[in-house]
């Protein structure tokens, strides 16, 4: 095990952020660089090796993590990467976005804090890079199958390796101008620059997996044409329709769907823009939605500007501690303050927006809300608690529905849908359609970025086996029926 008295002895120590006023001039992730190096080994030995490790069962990828916190203590770091690799094909994704199901887990957090599994892990992958231990794994023989799939998330990315590992040919398809799905545009430079995606791809390339950007399946290519192409067909295309907000003045020039507005923020850093065509420069900018998404959209508002921010969440404000009713190993639902939030703005709970009103030209001006309670198995308003706050860039971080319909996609597969709008599949991924698959948030709704790579390699190892006629080789670490440990 890692230092066999760290836990007593080392208190927890997180990356240090650079200070707001120098971050918010600029699109770079938001620690300082390099920060980790002189803590993280001190940090990794303050794992337990417990006899029962319950972080494994809090990261569905099943990453081996008292080992390679065992390793990173020694500074065994090509070891480390050789078994961090061995559960998780893009670590530097999920130590950078991932909220750490693992940490929640950890025995330790039982009544101190836990290990920071995260820190641990994008330093073992950072470091990976820099020594040159990441290089591509080219299959011996091609075994003369073909796969196509359609998306290039985390999902997608994932199966598409593991199958091109397996000697497979396999093609992506992905409908933007880029690979890399909302790790691409929907992700803010931020919390992830987006070389960390293209040393990936390029990687994939080199291993012999083919890309093809700009290309919407369902509209420049059909379902059926796929089939009638490939040996299977794996479906990551994630769960892309935005729940909207039907409520007065919706129509109002002004407010948007919040990946209307994060990928074109994410454009300009590619260069395509010298500035966005949808800004928060000098305007009143109300987020609602309290998630990630709204995050994203709040650290983007100020870097653009925004005379002021304001997030809404319907919900309450969750506790600072983790609740009664959510016990130790579970995900707790608590109050968390992001980098974004560092960054000022201000957040409001247990609000509701009932309409919206704007000037003489169609732009939206103001946001009306009432305080909410939840009574009678709903959110009620309390009388006497409207407000209107200045609005003019609205963005809608709901979350979302279910896979995109509106392209014919699912019609031509002719896939089933289950009862939440995501494609339906059995215990192997496989859907009604022969020949094939779904995985990530197409398949199982919107979920965390460890769901969507584990689904992906799952998948893959189910279309390999499909593909042999019997059994694969490739790791499988969960089922469709699987559900992540929280409330």
């Amino acid at each position: 095990m890692a230092d066999p008295k760290g836990f007593l002895t080392t208190p927890q120590q997180h990356a240090e952020r650079r200070p707001v006023d120098v971050r918010i001039r600029d699109w770079n992730e938001v620690y300082v660089e390099r920060s980790l190096l002189p803590i993280i080994t001190k940090q990794a030995g303050r794992c337990m090796d417990c006899g029962i490790p319950f972080c494994h069962n809090g990261c569905p990828l099943g990453n081996l993590i008292p080992e390679w916190n065992d390793l990173a203590w020694r500074d065994d770091w090509t070891a480390a990467s050789e078994r961090l690799h061995a559960t998780n094909n893009f670590p530097e994704f999920t130590g950078r976005l991932c909220p750490a199901p693992c940490e929640s887990a950890c025995v330790l957090g039982i009544n101190q804090a836990p290990v920071t599994i995260k820190n641990v892990e994008v330093t073992i992958i950072d470091k990976a890079w820099e020594n040159g231990d990441v290089t591509p794994q080219i299959p011996e023989r091609l075994s003369g199958k073909t796969v196509a799939v359609i998306g290039s998330g985390p999902a997608g990315l994932a199966a598409a390796q593991q199958l091109t590992r397996a000697g497979h040919t396999v093609v992506v398809y992905e409908r933007a101008d880029r690979i890399g799905g909302l790790l691409r545009y929907g992700i803010p430079e931020f919390k992830m620059e987006k070389r960390h995606v293209n040393r990936r791809v390029e990687q994939m390339r080199a291993e012999g997996t083919r890309f093809r950007t700009g290309v919407h399946v369902g509209e420049d290519i059909t379902g059926q044409q796929l089939r009638e192409r490939f040996d299977a067909v794996v479906v990551a295309a994630g769960a892309t329709t935005a729940r909207d907000l039907p409520v007065p003045g919706r129509e109002l020039q002004g407010i948007y769907q919040a990946m209307e507005y994060l990928p074109l923020a994410n454009k300009v850093q590619e260069g395509d823009f010298v500035e966005p065509p949808i800004t928060a420069a000098g305007k009143h900018v109300v987020v609602i939605g309290g998630g990630d998404t709204g995050a994203d959209c709040v650290g983007t508002a100020h870097r653009q500007g925004a005379a002021s921010v304001t997030q809404l969440e319907i919900m309450p404000r969750p506790s600072d501690e983790r609740p009664g009713h959510q016990p130790w190993p579970t995900m707790p639902m608590t109050y968390k303050v992001t980098s974004a939030h560092e960054e000022g703005g201000e957040r409001v709970y247990a609000v509701n927006t009932t309409h919206f009103t704007g000037d003489e030209d169609g732009n939206v001006q103001e946001l009306h809300l009432v305080e909410v309670e939840f009574k009678d198995g709903r959110f009620q308003p309390v009388e006497g608690t409207e407000r209107t706050i200045p609005a003019q860039l609205v963005t809608l971080a709901m979350g979302f529905t279910g896979t995109d319909q509106r392209n014919g996609l699912v019609e031509q597969l002719g896939v089933e849908l289950d009862a939440r709008g995501n494609i339906a599949r059995d215990g192997r991924f496989a859907t009604n359609a022969e020949g094939v698959f779904v995985c990530g948030d197409a398949g199982r709704g919107q979920s965390l970025i460890v769901w969507a790579i584990a689904e992906g390699r799952s998948a893959a190892a189910a279309v390999d086996a499909h593909l042999s006629g019997g059994s694969s080789a490739l790791p499988a670490p969960i089922r469709p029926t699987d559900r992540p440990l929280t409330v």
